[in-house]
């Protein structure tokens, strides 16, 4: 499945401003949706190294008028991108189906309202937050630390009520990792899942790309992110949060009929 990146926010690292407002919000979220997307993820507040915090009362009133517009219209799977339980909470009344949250549902309020709400959750793993967390990130054994991470996630949050089935797990790709980390967890993909709950994989865009093309320009990352979505897809990766949604779709279907799965049209 393709998540499409819906940023209503002023500073994400890479569309920041771009779909701010409502209306250009929707319009974004119906493109994303005529190439493929089957999932949309709203987030109203930056995570990108550094980023300012923001109020829940701020990220929701950007949040829930493009929530509730989008599932007016549309019948596919909403995400709210959000570490705030409140947010979380108010969300999923407004409509969306599952609570990405990139700090893991560290919050014990976060996993009562996952729990009481019965929707889907994303586990991400990041080291730190998101104004710490490139600070000399360091691991032992990233890719073993990462999948303890998981297996202890999975056992304390299907403990507390949310069901088994509703979880899939995300290796924060560039949340608390350096290049090397980054890459070690990419090879290592096939080691991370547990439980056969599937895996999500948000590398769009993202610096470390840059960093191994020793280019700053955005645009330059877009079709190294494609290479990277038929990489992970082929290594078990089955969710992909991407920017550009048409090219990742297309890729996806390539790979999948050489994998002899799904419909390759013939």
């Amino acid at each position: 499945m393709v998540m499409g990146i819906l940023n209503v926010t002023p500073d994400s690292f890479s569309d920041g401003g771009s779909h701010d407002a409502p209306d250009a919000a929707l319009q974004r979220a119906r493109r994303m949706i005529e190439e493929g997307a089957e999932i949309i993820d709203v987030g109203g507040e930056s995570t990108r190294p550094g980023a300012a915090d923001v109020g829940a009362g701020e990220e929701m009133s950007r949040t829930l008028p493009v929530i509730r517009a989008l599932r007016a219209e549309w019948g596919g799977l909403i995400s709210i991108d959000t570490m705030k339980p409140e947010t979380a909470r108010a969300a999923l009344e407004a409509g969306a189906d599952i609570v990405n949250d990139v700090s893991g549902l560290r919050d014990p309020e976060m996993v009562r309202v996952c729990a009481e709400k019965r929707c889907g959750v994303v586990v991400m793993h990041m080291q730190g937050d998101p104004r710490t967390m490139q600070a000399k990130p360091y691991y032992k054994d990233v890719v073993g630390e990462v999948r303890r991470f998981f297996e202890e996630r999975l056992r304390e949050l299907t403990a507390a009520g949310i069901d088994e089935q509703a979880l899939c797990f995300d290796p924060g790709i560039g949340f608390g990792k350096t290049l090397e980390h980054n890459l070690a967890l990419l090879r290592g993909l096939k080691d991370l899942q547990v439980s056969d709950r599937p895996l999500l994989i948000g590398l769009s865009r993202k610096s470390f790309i840059g960093r191994l093309l020793e280019s700053d320009a955005m645009e330059d990352r877009d079709w190294p992110t494609v290479a990277l979505t038929a990489w992970t897809r082929e290594n078990g990766a089955l969710i992909h949060r991407v920017h550009e949604v048409k090219s990742n779709s297309e890729a996806l279907r390539m790979v999948e009929a050489v994998m002899g799965l799904g419909s390759a049209g013939l």
